[in-house]
């Protein structure tokens, strides 16, 4: 066995460079066919998901295999090979073993403990045997990674250390509140028909709200997904609408997941702030303005601005988001005033500036405090942001599972919005306490690690013992036939006993050698013992070849009919 994999994940890598190495169907599909193709790799197959992604291979020399894995990961994903260099991590044999068990028994998971990864490992076990790029220890090694997943969620209660992305994220939108209380009565909007899309409405449903609509390019889905929500017996209600009615829906529902397989962004920021102003909450509410002053019932225009930059300036404001003043992008902070150093007076808690009467200086550093204040927050850690939108009021709560991102990154600055994606939840998991359990598993991962290149190692050699008790076959069977030239008047009885009686003295005297060095060729280091067998009885290296060929049809027949 020389298993190789070269691979990235969220434990290696940014978000920001897993985001952008993300592969596209076809692009899997050619990354396959071309590690094919390298001299180093007999087989493989590729595990993508939204959080790693991984090329194992079999292959017979170590550093050109890494080489050329990492050169085609680079090619394929986009991402320069220099760039992508220092977030790769590269596992061999026993260890290669050990970290696809691991990450089958969700270890190694964003969410420690979750389930969902099994399913994703089954598809790239399928999208091998598809291709024709899964041999024999590619079927073995996917296989018995769906049963230690298994094994690890059956005897032990590694699902409470984790659960689902979904729910994880679900958590993080609910903050202090039960997910079920939060969820109560809320409408849902679900962007996307996939495994991941169908498993977020089906929880959605399940928490408690009233109503998942469900938006997919492809309608047959999106209305097929719907009608088994409908059916699920949760009471909710669900509809599907086309993509281009996303937009629409966002200013009617108050919790959106998305996770699709686009490549550019499902919701942009003005997508998300238009929903804001626009939606049946209305703007968020006004705090009474702590100066104890009136509104100014007709604002009038500063000297020296433009009345309609003043309006622009004074609707952007109301709405809380970003404005544009001569292609410079400002924020309005809320919480800050004239005390922080800003000429503008901004009222605490909504955002909203008192711009009437501002002149085009103060106008000037207002923004240019604002930048200020924008870069200085945008080097304080997320966590900390979060800290703060958890006693904000949210009008909007977006939950983006998709790599790359399907949902601007900046909207978590509009007020009244909360998004967790996956390098929030990255975040907050790194920080999720973990269960006991977590040890019984990674007991059952050594063991079963052991188990499977004992295994490997046994059936490494088989095909040699194959070959030799052939070439002892047929050795009797030539004595045989030189007796009967000899010895004509044998009858049949007679002829039968010698035979037999040769034949045991040839088992008897293999028997303890053959079954001593598959015990030897079990251990650790006994790849050799087939190799001294070869030598040894001068085997023809085509016969035992043939041998192994034959059994991997048979092994590969099997597993396409078991998955």
């Amino acid at each position: 066995m020389s298993l190789l994999v070269v691979g990235l994940s969220h434990r290696s890598a940014p978000v920001s460079v897993l985001e952008r190495a993300s592969l596209s169907a076809d692009a899997k599909i050619k990354l396959l066919h071309d590690t094919l193709a390298a001299e180093p790799a007999a087989e493989a197959t590729v595990l993508a998901t939204c959080n790693r992604i991984e090329l194992y291979a079999d292959v017979d020399k170590f550093h050109a295999g890494v080489a050329e894995l990492s050169t085609l990961l680079a090619q394929h994903s986009g991402v320069a090979l220099e760039e992508l260099t220092p977030y790769l991590y590269v596992h061999y044999e026993d260890r290669a073993v050990h970290h696809l068990f691991s990450v089958a028994c969700g270890l190694d998971s964003m969410v420690v403990g979750e389930g969902q990864i099994l399913g994703q490992i089954k598809d790239a076990l399928a999208l091998g045997q598809e291709l024709h790029t899964a041999g024999r220890l590619i079927n073995d090694l996917f296989q018995q990674a769906l049963r230690v997943g298994k094994r690890a969620h059956s005897e032990t209660g590694i699902d409470r250390a984790g659960q689902s992305l979904v729910t994880f994220g679900l958590e993080q939108l609910a903050v202090h509140l039960p997910v079920d209380a939060w969820a109560k009565g809320k409408r849902a909007l679900v962007i996307g028909a996939g495994s991941m899309s169908s498993l977020a409405a089906a929880t959605l449903a399940r928490v408690g709200v009233a109503e998942v609509v469900v938006a997919n390019r492809t309608a047959e889905r999106a209305e097929r997904l719907a009608e088994i929500l409908v059916a699920s017996g949760t009471g909710v209600r669900a509809r599907s609408v086309a993509m281009s009615a996303v937009t629409d829906e966002l200013t009617r529902v108050d919790v959106v997941v998305s996770c699709t397989g686009a490549t550019g962004l499902v919701l942009t920021g003005d997508d998300v702030a238009a929903a804001v102003v626009e939606g049946p909450a209305g703007l968020l509410p006004s705090l009474p303005d702590p100066r104890g002053c009136a509104p100014d019932p007709a604002p009038h225009t500063p000297a020296g601005l433009d009345s309609d930059v003043v309006a622009r300036l004074r609707a952007a404001s109301e709405a809380g988001v970003r404005l544009a003043d001569g292609g410079v992008a400002r924020t309005i902070a809320p919480g800050a005033g004239a005390a922080d150093g800003c000429p503008v007076e901004v009222l605490a808690g909504d955002g909203r500036a008192a711009l009437t009467g501002v002149d085009a200086n103060s106008l000037e550093l207002h923004g240019t405090w604002a930048d200020q204040g924008e870069a200085a927050a945008q080097r304080q850690p997320r966590k900390g942001a979060r800290s703060q939108v958890d006693v904000a009021p949210v009008r909007l709560a977006l939950l983006d599972l998709a790599m790359p991102r399907d949902i601007d990154a900046a909207v978590h600055r509009i007020p009244g919005v909360r998004l967790v994606d996956i390098e929030s939840l990255a975040e907050a998991s790194a920080d999720a306490p973990m269960a006991a359990d977590v040890d019984a598993v990674r007991g059952i991962v050594a063991e079963e690690v052991a188990a499977f290149g004992a295994a490997q190692r046994a059936a490494h050699i088989t095909p040699t013992v194959v070959a030799l008790r052939a070439m002892a076959a047929e050795v009797v069977a030539m004595e045989v036939a030189r007796l009967d030239g000899r010895l004509p008047d044998l009858d049949e009885r007679q002829r039968a006993e010698v035979t037999q009686t040769v034949r045991r003295v040839v088992d008897k005297l293999l028997h303890a050698p053959t079954v001593r060095v598959k015990q030897l060729a079990s251990e650790p280091g006994g790849a050799g013992y087939a190799e001294a067998l070869r030598e040894l009885f001068d085997l023809d290296p085509q016969t035992v070849a043939s041998v192994s060929r034959a059994d991997a049809a048979d092994k590969n027949d099997d597993s396409g009919r078991a998955s």
